[in-house]
């Protein structure tokens, strides 16, 4: 029998929302966000949409009154009570009180800020500003509903069944993914697939997958909302955006230089000798541990998110042996672009010798190549990057070039305060 009354219940949405909270965001947004609201809370910063693949004109596929509509929705979301006694009650690595009562007193009443949205030559150009502790928090929702649209207007005309046969290839070959990786001895497995995913439903599916397929071998998702929902660790520490504003706010390239390790004292300073996962890649990993101070080597490991994966973490372990550190009990965590093979890949050669951990992103939550005739759902690159801080430009050099971003002559002179050099040119998978 038809449920009339909710048929027309439903009927009274003028959207269907994609995002439908505040903490369906990565954790690691939030305590940045915490360390941001502490140090800079009034540092004005600007954030801009980046495709990394312009072949995909996602202005020519993604309707703009729905793009408005979405993102006119998300401006009016607040944090939910249940929402706001989960961030202020739960344990998050072993701490009670993660998050400080003058921090949540200030993210209960948060609204975030206008944006502006213009096209030209089949991009949308969305860009937003503000300050700091404000601002940070469009980007990954942002990118999240661009995705989720994409989507949306690629599936618009696929029928019923079609939309069921769809699904049912992906599922599986997600399930296969995780048979192969229940295999794999000792590995440590977490999602980080929010910013690009497929939609929030599937993510949510894929982490479900994940914790029944591999138990203790999957340690958490880096959604904030997921883990909630699922009483699963929330998982995340902190990225590129701090490093590169610190940068952009340097007067000197000394203190240019020292932008890096600045933003890493406050860090510890902020969460107690917690959370010490060095993310060294910004600009440059190799220059960044050659002049890291000795305290930074006895944080509790390191992030790897650009260039060749294992080169970077034979770096990383050379160096804690160069600081009298025993490497065997660091976490090297592997996050860049990952996918079955190279996991496996990597935690065969590096198991034993370090604490290996991985951040499956876009190619758990957004696969979906060669489930189409034309591949129309294959995942692509989209960013959502500070661009600017104080009206300064912000750079990233990256461990590969690819990645690089910021004003030609302001690339040069990072690279001449860093030393970086010759870099090796790797595809952007995702």
């Amino acid at each position: 029998m038809v449920d009339i009354a909710t048929r027309v219940w439903n009927h009274k949405w003028k959207i269907d929302p994609i995002v439908r909270s505040l903490i369906d965001t990565d954790f690691y947004k939030l305590l940045m966000c915490q360390s941001v609201f502490r140090s800079k809370p009034d540092t004005q910063v600007t954030f801009q949409l980046i495709n990394r693949n312009p072949q995909f004109r996602l202005a020519e596929l993604v309707d703009e009154g729905e793009l408005r509509e979405q993102l006119d929705h998300i401006r009016t979301l607040s944090l939910t009570r249940g929402e706001s006694t989960w961030m202020r009650g739960n344990t998050f690595y072993g701490k009670r009180q993660m998050f400080t009562p003058e921090f949540m007193d200030w993210f209960e009443g948060l609204r975030l800020p206008p944006y502006t949205l213009e096209t030209r030559d089949g991009q949308y150009e969305l860009t937003f500003e503000g300050s700091w502790p404000e601002v940070m928090l469009w980007e990954i929702p942002a990118l999240a509903v661009l995705m989720e649209l994409r989507g949306r207007a690629v599936l618009h005309d696929m029928r019923r069944f079609e939309l069921q046969v769809l699904y049912a290839r992906a599922m599986t070959k997600l399930w296969e993914k995780v048979e192969r990786l229940r295999e794999v001895e000792r590995l440590r497995i977490a999602d980080f697939g929010t910013r690009r995913r497929h939609s929030f439903l599937w993510q949510d599916w894929c982490v479900r997958a994940m914790y029944e397929g591999l138990g203790e071998k999957f340690v958490g998702t880096s959604n904030c909302l997921i883990a909630k929902n699922r009483d699963l660790e929330a998982i995340g520490t902190n990225a590129h955006e701090m490093p590169m504003i610190y940068a952009a706010l340097a007067d000197t390239d000394e203190e240019l230089r020292e932008a890096p390790y600045k933003v890493l004292a406050d860090w510890h300073e902020e969460h107690s000798g917690n959370l010490r996962i060095i993310l060294p890649d910004t600009y440059g990993t190799k220059g960044f541990l050659e002049n890291a101070p000795d305290w930074l080597a006895g944080w509790t490991g390191i992030r790897i998110d650009s260039g060749d994966p294992a080169a970077g973490a034979e770096t990383a372990i050379e160096w804690w042996k160069s600081r009298g550190e025993d490497p065997s009990k660091k976490m090297i965590i592997f996050s860049d672009g990952l996918d079955v093979d190279k996991i496996i890949e990597l935690q065969t050669r590096f198991a034993g010798r370090c604490r290996p951990s991985f951040g499956w992103g876009t190619l758990l939550t957004n696969d979906f190549r060669g489930l189409t005739k034309d591949d129309s759902l294959a995942p692509f690159s989209l960013v959502c990057k500070a661009v600017a801080a104080e009206g300064r430009p912000t750079v990233k050099l990256s461990d590969n070039p690819r990645k690089a971003m910021g004003p030609a002559d302001e690339i040069a002179r990072y690279k001449r305060v860093f030393g970086v050099g010759e870099q090796e040119a790797l595809e952007v998978v995702v």
